[in-house]
């Protein structure tokens, strides 16, 4: 028999593989997307920013940040728009950075935004300073400003699935802001309270996340992705209905906290989408109480939403 002719050796090998843990080959949740721009600062090696780009990407792709099994086509599609404003010194950057992350649309080829939230960066960093995930200790301000992030992409789009399905990651997540605003040495202000609510900040973002005040925006989330849009190819009438009512969820998150950071990005992130949305085929009263809804709520993008009413 062959099996009699397998060497010792080989059998021997064979078996300690089979014992050995299967290992998740689609476990990561993101699948990001990272671009560093210069163009107000002067940088000659243009190799560091490649190495920047490329380790960022693996930090946040090569990880599985929760328990949660992701297949490949599962992971979460994010970009991150890093753009370096100023060196004050060797090693250390300032910059504005622009998170985004989108969410598939169910039966459909459509990818939806989930986030879109810009804040400014403080963060050291020198080639072969490792890049590590500690959620319990501070490694360096750049580690935590991404494992920050890493978090609240996965929280938010935990959200979309499930009514106030990100609160754990969320928590997570503060575990990250407390370690690196009581030990971070690159003076980054973006991890505290610095009394004013409606700047863009990691502590404002996650706070208004956090916020008592502000959770029906979160289950507005819900009502708005999954008995909304996921279901908008097959009932259209009724989604645009769930949609209207996660829109007034997010109405009174706003009367509760007016001026608050997480409703600016939301509508920054939705205001095309919901335009479009209820500009065709929307019944006329639906697109009247739709219309007056945003223009109090969201009187930044009024113009956007007039086109709902010009198309009858």
């Amino acid at each position: 028999m062959l099996l009699n002719r397998t060497p010792f050796w080989l059998g021997l090998l064979l078996v300690v593989l089979l014992a050995l843990p299967a290992r998740r080959a689609a476990g990561q949740e993101l699948l990001a997307e990272v671009t560093i721009t210069t163009e107000n600062v002067t940088i000659t090696d243009r190799q560091l920013l490649t190495q920047m780009k490329n380790e960022i990407t693996q930090f946040l792709n090569n990880r599985q940040w929760t328990n949660d099994v992701y297949k490949a086509e599962e992971r979460i599609r994010c970009r991150i728009f890093i753009g370096i404003n100023a060196i004050p010194q060797n090693g250390q950057y300032l910059a504005t950075a622009r998170i985004l992350s989108t969410r598939p649309v169910y039966g459909t080829a459509y990818e939806t935004n989930l986030m879109n939230y810009a804040e400014s960066w403080k963060f050291t960093y020198l080639p072969g300073q490792p890049l590590d995930f500690s959620e319990n200790s501070y490694v360096n301000n750049l580690s935590s400003i991404l494992s920050f992030y890493a978090l609240t992409i996965i929280g938010m789009d935990q959200d979309s699935f499930a009514p106030l399905g990100g609160s754990r990651t969320f928590d997570r997540a503060r575990n990250i802001m407390l370690n690196a605003g009581a030990q971070n040495q690159d003076g980054d202000e973006g991890w505290k309270d610095n009394g004013k609510r409606d700047q863009r900040s990691r502590y404002w973002l996650l706070s208004g996340l956090q916020d008592p005040q502000l959770e029906a925006l979160r289950t507005a989330v819900y009502a708005y992705y999954r008995q909304g849009l996921d279901v908008f190819i097959q009932k259209p009438d009724d989604a645009r209905t769930s949609i209207l009512t996660a829109l007034q969820g997010v109405q009174q998150a706003a009367q509760r906290r007016p001026g608050s950071t997480l409703i600016r990005s939301f509508f920054e992130t939705k205001a095309d989408e919901i335009a479009n949305l209820y500009r065709s085929s929307a019944s006329p009263d639906q697109k009247q109480a739709v219309v007056a809804l945003l223009q109090e709520v969201d009187p930044t993008n009024s113009a956007k939403y007039q086109v709902i009413l010009q198309n009858r």
